[in-house]
């Protein structure tokens, strides 16, 4: 192994037949702790996620596994910190719970929520109610994944500025066999979402990466990445101001959904703070600083229960402050159209 070093430039190593080249984030534990540079696995999992890892050039997965020779880069973050050691129960968050069994739960969350800790949320977040909860517990984390106490249960996620329902499994054969229904997009999600402009029926199929300069973003515009696969129909038109747009996930990529309607449909969601952009229109604007957050819920969420066999399906009304934008923009298209 060979190691270059300086302050402004990423630690680059070579990687020799010796180290563990069975998986990426292996390899790179053991590369920095010999290099004098201790990082937790979990902490090395977020650089890959992060893009801030590349192997001769190009970005790779946490489980790829590296050849020998090969050049590894890696740019740490200027604020890495271990994720906490635990997460505790909190029992002031309230979760909304619309379905619960000995196997798993249904929630409906609000916007303004995180699902699970993660650096700069350590504490307030869903899981730390959710452990507040009888028969919830801890233990129901994955054991393969390095952070998997800090979300246990947590098959799927909603970003923080996005409200609306999500399952959690109470149990590892639970959580397992959930996670088999959503890689096998065999989950039925629907959105509810309120776009700038005019919106329309549509199939976006398209691959799905982080964007190359902008680390918080996600991007459509690149030459590999996952496919993602998106259907949106047309709900209700507020004249050319906004739409209200069903969006149908078959894939579920990190803020697929707000991609695709940014940078496919050119309809950005409203108030979306990474993807959208100030409207034109001085009332829209101004209901988008109001509401503070993407106008985005998960209405409709079905699957077959993995203990019982039997189908389910939940809807979730909009939150308050949704259906009062609505209200809005349905007075301000009549006032435009007159």
């Amino acid at each position: 192994m060979s190691e270059e070093r300086d302050a402004e430039s990423p630690l680059r190593f070579e990687v020799s037949q010796d180290d563990p080249r069975d998986r990426l984030d292996k390899l790179l534990v053991s590369l920095l702790t010999r290099a004098g540079r201790d990082a937790s696995r979990a902490v090395i999992q977020r650089w890959i996620a992060e893009g801030r890892v590349r192997v001769d050039g190009s970005l790779h997965r946490a489980s790829s596994a590296v050849r020998s020779g090969a050049t590894v880069e890696v740019s740490p973050s200027p604020h890495s910190h271990l994720p906490p050691s635990h997460t505790a129960a909190d029992a002031r968050v309230v979760v909304p719970v619309v379905y619960e069994d000995e196997h798993l739960l249904v929630v409906d969350k609000p916007a303004g929520m995180v699902v699970h800790p993660a650096q700069g949320h350590a504490t307030g977040t869903l899981v730390n109610g959710l452990l507040a909860r009888p028969g919830f517990v801890g233990a129901s984390s994955d054991p393969r994944d390095p952070a998997g106490h800090l979300r246990p249960g947590i098959v799927h996620r909603l970003d923080k500025g996005t409200s609306g329902l999500l399952v959690v499994a109470k149990d590892p054969a639970s959580r397992e066999a959930l996670k088999s229904l959503f890689s096998r997009h065999a989950v039925e999600r629907e959105y509810l979402a309120i776009v700038v402009g005019a919106g329309r029926d549509a199939t976006y199929d398209t691959l799905h990466g982080r964007h190359t300069t902008d680390r918080l973003r996600f991007t459509t515009r690149v030459q590999t990445g996952r496919r993602a696969v998106t259907h949106t129909r047309v709900v209700e038109r507020f004249g050319t101001l906004a739409t209200l747009m069903a969006c149908t996930l078959e894939t579920g990529r990190t803020h697929q959904i707000r991609v695709h309607l940014a940078e496919r449909g050119g309809t950005p969601v409203l108030a979306d703070p990474i993807y959208g952009s100030s409207p034109r229109h001085r009332q829209v604007r101004a209901l988008a600083e109001q509401l503070g957050h993407q106008a985005l819920h998960a209405r409709v969420l079905g699957f077959i229960h993995p203990a019982t066999g039997a189908t389910m399906r939940w809807e979730s009304s909009l939150p308050p402050d949704l259906e009062q934008a609505l209200t809005r923009l349905r007075a301000l298209a009549t006032t435009s159209s007159t």
